[in-house]
């Protein structure tokens, strides 16, 4: 078995499918597993509450959960059962919130509260709001740390790791798949296309069925240190209409640092990261819509991501793709693996080794 992508998605189907007593390889084009999108994200372990109840996203986010947070208590990975408030800062908000918190209790987000203004400013008396939702079950992760326990744990159930292998052709036979990267040919009875950014590329080298996906950078800004005290944990604006992400929000890492973000920006490149980065200015007003007391001074740019979307700008929602390729039967296809795919990146695994064993 042979997984071309060793961010999460790819490393946590490798461990189970090796648990299986298969022998599994993984490329990865960088010289270390989670380069891309595993690792440049908000770090937030998801509840479940905004994706359409009965998707992969919801299915997998609610079921993966717990089971991350399981695997971070047993692997020593830095995690926090932090919670999350998602605000209205005008009463014009506070009806979309209804409909979110009605969607969450619909996809079986537990514990999720309806609450007012005198418990967020309990909890975040520096916060702009009216009314929120509170979901107790939201946490972060240092995603840095989940990917390189993710490849140890994988290593000890067998899985050869090698980094640095591109994959630059396939052949498909009866009995499976030849793969040929810039030094050697890997014999496959079958692959997972677990490539992240590029996995409309890998399926079209495998001879898959073909799709898009669209690079979307999002861009984030933090609190300086001196100025962490504002913010206690995470805080979400009601989602935007169009559905391309939850709103510049604010999230606490596991290291203590407060981001606001990620913007969205839909861009041609799937490894540009700073070109033509908005400016540290462009990002005090979205956070005075949640955190009215900020300055610019108290604001310094931080990283950026780019999310591996299946649906174009004019579009709202497209859903994780994970299916047996339609074009080859040898072909497992994990793409489009955005947010919640972090969360969900255990539950995932697990589906694609169900496929996989379809094959294998």
């Amino acid at each position: 078995m042979a997984i071309v992508g060793a961010g999460v998605t790819g490393l946590a189907a490798a461990r189970v499918i090796a648990e299986q007593g298969h022998s599994v390889c993984v490329l990865e084009r960088h010289s270390r597993p989670g380069m891309d999108t595993s690792t440049h994200n908000s770090g937030v372990i998801h509840a479940g509450i905004y994706y359409p109840t009965g998707s992969l996203k919801s299915r997998l986010c609610v079921r993966g959960r717990p089971m991350l947070y399981e695997f971070c208590a047993r692997y020593a990975v830095p995690h926090e059962r932090i919670g999350k408030l998602i605000v209205a800062g005008e009463e014009r908000d506070a009806a979309g919130l209804e409909r979110l918190f009605a969607l969450g209790c619909a996809n079986g987000v537990e514990r999720l509260e309806w609450v007012d203004r005198a418990f967020i400013a309990a909890r975040e008396p520096n916060i702009r709001a009216v009314a929120g939702i509170y979901s107790p079950e939201t946490g972060i992760v240092d995603a840095d740390a989940l990917v390189k326990a993710l490849l140890r744990v994988a290593e000890g159930a067998g899985v050869i790791f090698l980094p640095g292998t591109r994959l630059v052709g396939a052949d498909t036979h009866a009995d499976g798949v030849a793969l040929h990267t810039e030094r050697e040919q890997i014999r496959a009875r079958a692959v997972v296309n677990a490539a992240g950014l590029y996995a409309d590329e890998t399926s079209a080298l495998l001879g898959g069925e073909r799709f898009t996906i669209y690079p979307c950078r999002g861009e984030y800004a933090e609190l300086i240190a001196s100025r962490r005290w504002l913010v206690n944990g995470l805080v979400y604006p009601p989602p935007h209409e169009k559905g391309h992400s939850l709103g510049v929000h604010i999230t606490r890492s596991t290291a203590g640092n407060v981001l606001f973000g990620p913007t969205v920006r839909y861009q041609a490149r799937k490894d540009d990261y700073e070109n033509d980065r908005l400016t540290v200015e462009q990002f005090v007003e979205p956070a005075r819509q949640i955190l009215p007391m900020i300055q610019l001074s108290d604001l310094r740019l931080a990283g950026s991501g780019i999310r591996p979307k299946l649906h174009p700008p004019s579009e709202s929602f497209a859903d994780f793709l994970i299916q047996r390729d339609r074009a080859n039967p040898r072909v497992i296809q994990a793409a489009g693996i955005e947010s919640p795919g972090l969360t969900s990146c255990l539950a995932v695994g697990e589906m694609l080794r169900d496929l996989a064993a379809e094959v294998l």
